[in-house]
């Protein structure tokens, strides 16, 4: 019913940044926060950062000052600016929303991952 595809990934080195990038797509009627998360081998998935409809903002402490979360939502897009990269900031990055869809209740989506290496 509802797909999140994710893009912006890939390698860079540190202090370098990278635009991360995620659209929602499908049966929507309206989509209420949506997310970064991150998971790194061997650890669990963490949130990165949240943005609610009205754009208030939630971060890691891990990131303040380095990652920005924004939204379009008249595109459905939620995009994440990541600033003055660090190898400890590599992982799968997953996009996540709450949407609620035609004829459905409210669900939380994820999109596939997109991988973010670091190099020192």
């Amino acid at each position: 019913q509802v797909q999140l595809v994710e893009s912006g990934g890939g390698l860079v080195q540190a202090g370098k940044s990278l635009r991360l990038s995620c659209a929602a797509s499908g049966s929507i009627v309206s989509i209420n926060a949506m997310g970064w998360y991150r998971q790194a081998p061997g650890n669990e998935r963490e949130l990165v950062a949240s943005i609610t409809p009205g754009s208030s903002t939630n971060y890691a402490d891990s990131v303040k000052g380095r990652f920005t979360i924004s939204r379009d939502n008249a595109e459905n897009t939620v995009y994440l600016q990541m600033n003055s990269l660090k190898p400890e900031d590599t992982a799968v990055y997953y996009c996540s929303a709450t949407v609620v869809v035609s004829r459905g209740p409210m669900s939380r989506y994820w999109g596939q991952g997109t991988q973010v290496t670091v190099s020192s």
